[in-house]
């Protein structure tokens, strides 16, 4: 399996696109993860050469504008496909009832009739509840509320025969709720807002958030093999990698990836 970043960056980025991402099965099939804050997340699918027809599984964590817009584009685009026949078989998108109930709303008030029309026939929105398990894409996944202090949110747990486990942690601070979900995963899917050493320039703490020094504190205590950091700001995109990893690994000591747009990892 691969993970694919289409997006690395915090809300108001604008030199990188907003945190989301594509898993990508053995047999090819992807899912994706929220899609970013505008139609930007046609241009970075096409970038990545993954192709609206092959796209039948989507997740969304929370209602955030930054997750759920670019959801409306994908929901638009594959009504399209349907509508001309260019689409085969059903869009299925995830989330708890308030990201499903928020992404109905917006299209039900933004997109034309003649794509709305497909939606809970082609197109499924199907909410999930805190601790519910789902089958997509060759894989079994746990969705969980993440606890968090703003917008609800869930993020999830996933195990496949070729990846014993990945867990995204939504994009705040780790609630201990969850440790069951987490604690042991080969894979940990955590935000790093910014570098503790710069929290007083973007202030992490009080949009609660987490810096790397805490995600790399967060994944040693849960004992896994691998941190993949995401969520950041943008002002440090050259130095992002390393300075990012160096903080985390002051704490951590399993492998680190703090990837760009587009970067794919072998999971």
């Amino acid at each position: 399996m691969e993970l694919l970043m289409l997006g690395t960056g915090s809300a108001a980025v604008t030199k990188c696109f907003n945190t989301c991402f594509a898993i990508i099965a053995d047999d090819g099939r992807p899912m994706l993860v929220d899609a970013g804050g505008g139609n930007g997340i046609l241009r970075q699918l096409q970038r990545a050469r993954l192709p609206l027809s092959s796209i039948h599984d989507m997740f969304i964590t929370h209602t955030h504008t930054d997750h759920i817009l670019g959801a409306v584009w994908v929901v638009r685009m594959v009504a399209q496909a349907i509508y001309s026949g260019k689409y085969q078989g059903k869009f299925t998108v995830r989330g708890h009832d308030e990201a499903i109930s928020a992404l109905r709303a917006i299209c039900a008030v933004t997109l034309p009739e003649k794509v709305t029309r497909h939606i809970d026939k082609e197109i499924v929105f199907t909410p999930v509840v805190d601790g519910e398990h789902f089958s997509a894409i060759c894989a079994d996944f746990t969705a969980f509320d993440i606890k968090s202090t703003k917008a609800k949110q869930y993020g999830f747990a996933m195990s496949a025969p070729s990846c014993e486990s990945l867990v995204c942690l939504g994009d705040e601070p780790f609630n201990e709720a969850n440790r069951k979900y987490a604690y042991g995963a080969k894979w940990l899917l955590c935000e790093a807002f910014c570098l503790y050493s710069q929290r007083e320039h973007f202030k992490p703490y009080e949009k609660h958030h987490s810096t790397a020094l805490d995600a790399g504190r967060l994944a040693q205590s849960l004992q896994v093999q691998n941190l993949v950091l995401y969520h950041t700001e943008d002002e440090n995109l050259d130095t992002r990698a390393n300075t990012y990893a160096a903080e985390a690994a002051i704490n951590f000591k399993g492998n680190i990836f703090v990837p760009d747009d587009l970067q794919t990892i072998a999971l």
